[in-house]
């Protein structure tokens, strides 16, 4: 219901976008002159680069949303703009330059998404604990939300790993949504592979998010199949499920959100020592109360993309859907991360935040 609302709300959206730019490209001057004698022609030329705008279709319905109200609602506030410089200048309009800054803004911005969608950032974090980590720092590589298909291919994601691999992590863990519902099985299985190739002193741990399992069942491979494809590699799933690593620290792997069997955070740590240091994996940030009375000491989160696309995250944080969209918080005596991720979902644009690999270096306090 909630995505069912979303698409309507978008697809309104989108529908005055149309007719509002319609209307805005038949400002120019050349189609202002056309009309006095053509004007249905005129009419139907300004349809023509609004037309344009909706071959975004074609990447998909979403990015062709995105890109149509990003158009009109920069378009709207250059109108706006001109409008008050024009009655300060006591001035009537005689150009549509607010037309052409408006054209000019949407591309520099979308044209920044698309790079802060593709081109993907290290950025790094430090954790004190006082409890005893086995006498060693503990460096832990997090990426979450590759959603391949969209701006990461298999053979992409394997070179993103090649950065993972360059910070000699200690451990390497993967916070949901590896897959979405249109990836393909070659990319899955060249991306899982990718992730078992890694040189790590504790190995790689995996969590499912919500798109993982998938929500339609057209793409060509099943859940089983992905889950085979990722223990083949020695990669370790983890579905409600704590390990100690080298007697020096947990992973508690939950199950993502939207499986209703999923078990409480209380329930997966009651039995753990609480002497040693405690990491949870939890897709869907938002649940820092209860984890952060069962004792974790960090909780890594994906899920969010950072917000994508501004100002979606702010929207969703003001609804209550997530406790974070991105980056640390503390409460208690526990750390929470959520990072951007490695890509994003259907939408190659990242207008409010960046795509990222999360290395995190955790040391005891003296």
């Amino acid at each position: 219901m909630f995505w069912l609302i979303v698409i309507l709300v978008l697809a309104v959206l989108a529908l005055i976008s149309v007719i509002y730019l319609v209307t805005r490209f038949h400002r120019f001057r050349c189609l202002q002159n056309l009309s006095k004698n053509h004007k249905i022609l005129s009419w139907l030329l300004a349809c023509v680069p609004v037309a344009g705008v909706a071959c975004f279709y074609f990447i998909n319905l979403f990015t062709m949303f995105v890109v149509m109200i990003h158009l009109m609602v920069i378009w709207l506030l250059c109108d706006l703009i001109a409008a008050i410089i024009r009655k300060a200048a006591h001035r009537e309009r005689t150009r549509n330059y607010e037309g052409g800054a408006a054209i000019l803004l949407t591309a520099a911005v979308l044209g920044a998404g698309w790079y802060f969608a593709h081109h993907v950032y290290v950025t790094r974090y430090q954790f004190t604990t006082q409890k005893d980590l086995g006498g060693a720092p503990l460096r832990i590589v997090e990426i979450a939300d590759s959603h391949l298909g969209i701006t990461l291919k298999g053979d992409s994601f394997a070179r993103e790993m090649q950065k993972v691999q360059a910070e000699n992590p200690d451990i390497v863990v993967v916070c949901g949504d590896f897959v979405d519902d249109d990836s393909t099985k070659a990319d899955m299985l060249e991306a899982a592979k990718a992730l078992g190739s890694l040189q790590t002193t504790y190995g790689v741990y995996f969590i499912y998010g919500n798109h993982d399992n998938g929500y339609y069942h057209y793409r060509d491979f099943d859940s089983q199949e992905l889950y085979d494809a990722l223990t083949a590699n020695g990669i370790t799933v983890l579905t409600d499920e704590s390990v100690l690593v080298a007697d020096r620290f947990y992973i508690v792997g939950r199950e993502d959100k939207s499986n209703p069997a999923r078990a409480e955070i209380g329930a997966l740590t009651a039995k753990l020592d609480d002497a040693k240091y405690q990491i949870v994996l939890d897709h869907q940030p938002n649940d820092y109360a209860a984890e952060a009375a069962a004792g974790a000491d960090l909780v890594l989160s994906g899920h969010t993309h950072g917000g994508h696309i501004f100002p979606a995250g702010y929207i969703g944080l003001a609804l209550g859907a997530n406790d974070r969209v991105y980056g640390t918080e503390r409460r208690g005596e526990t750390d929470f991360l959520v990072t951007s991720g490695i890509s994003g979902w259907a939408i190659p644009f990242k207008t409010g935040t960046i795509s990222e690999i999360c290395v995190i270096d955790v040391t005891t306090s003296q």
